[in-house]
């Protein structure tokens, strides 16, 4: 590796604590830059380096290898958080950002828009490369401009496309058609700030306050209490975020590691997947320590220790049972690296 990577790198650390689903082996090399600047620094010396980069945010939508090979780089976006007050009813977001401080900033804000990224595990990019859904909303509505660097064209630096363009569909977008890694976003807000004191005070202290670990359990237990902490001042209507709640801790999505829901449904059949493996009565199948969750089932839960070819066996077991029932193999929305 080359010096001038080194210090924005660390060495043989273990994935598992940098996913969701605490699995993954010792990776040699792990990179988390906190500015522009350095992702920008990291991308001209990568590949020059002979390294081979996979991006990620929080790890909430992949499941990382075993045995990661030498020559990767796993570049996590963490800690790029930034936020900028663009006009009255404009912001942009880093893609590091986690997608459940866009709910607190909105309440602080006074403004609806972001109530359907509570608890949603995740950094912004992760939500506009698969273009994040909950309940009816989906995130490509509230964005205008995606700004992104094309892995294959370094020299073009830091482009933007008008979101017209994004091919934004159900869980899908042009992002997953090439080698590109999304920087930030532009949003143009339904309705205009009502607090923008609140919002700035909330934008200087974003990256401080910002909850980053992989920990699900930790990550339910930092926002549930600082929704409760806005909610004692009195501040804001937080029905929508108690919605997310209820429906969430009700379908134990935080008790053990996981991906959340593991395939896309396929609306052509009529019945999400999870209703489908449960037709099959495949809640609770186990290998080495994945389980399909008892309470779900689209969600295979690490129950301790488990390894990747635990999870990708489970993968492999509902496709395979639901193309023999169904006549169709769901697709992944989980990424295996």
């Amino acid at each position: 590796m080359k010096a001038s990577l080194e210090h924005l790198c660390k060495s043989n650390i273990s994935l598992a604590p940098f996913s969701t689903y605490a699995i993954g082996g010792e990776a040699r090399f792990v990179a988390m830059p906190q500015t522009t600047e350095q992702l920008v620094e990291l991308m001209e010396n990568v590949k020059s380096s002979g390294l081979n980069p996979v991006f990620f945010g929080m790890g909430s939508n992949i499941l990382f290898p075993d045995q990661p090979h030498p020559d990767t780089l796993f570049l996590s976006l963490r800690e790029h958080i930034e936020i900028r007050y663009k006009s009255i009813d404009e912001l942009y977001v880093s893609a590091g950002t986690p997608m459940a401080m866009l709910s607190l900033l909105g309440i602080q804000a006074g403004i609806s828009d972001f109530g359907f990224t509570f608890l949603l595990p995740g950094t912004f990019g992760g939500g506009v490369y698969m273009n994040a859904k909950y309940f009816s909303n989906q995130i490509n509505e509230l964005l205008t401009l995606v700004y992104y660097i094309d892995v294959d064209h370094l020299e073009r630096g830091i482009q933007s496309i008008d979101v017209a363009d994004c091919k934004f569909a159900y869980k899908h977008s042009i992002f997953m058609e090439h080698n590109w890694f999304i920087i930030g976003a532009d949003l143009k807000l339904k309705s205009p700030i009502v607090h923008e004191d609140r919002l700035l005070q909330f934008i200087s202290q974003a990256h401080k306050t910002a909850f980053t670990a992989s920990d699900l359990g930790q990550f339910a237990d930092y926002y549930v209490k600082q929704l409760e902490i806005l909610e004692q001042r009195g501040e804001a209507n937080t029905e929508a975020m108690r919605a997310v709640i209820n429906d969430r801790m009700g379908k134990h999505h935080f008790d053990y590691p996981s991906c959340g829901s593991v395939f896309k449904n396929n609306y052509n059949i009529g019945e999400p997947i999870g209703k489908l493996a449960d037709r099959l009565n495949l809640r609770g199948t186990q290998r080495g320590q994945a389980m399909i969750s008892p309470v779900h089932g689209n969600v295979i839960q690490n129950r301790g220790g488990a390894k990747a070819q635990d999870v990708i066996e489970l993968i492999k077991l509902v496709q395979d049972a639901i193309s023999g029932e169904f006549g169709f193999v769901p697709e992944c929305e989980l990424v295996i690296v």
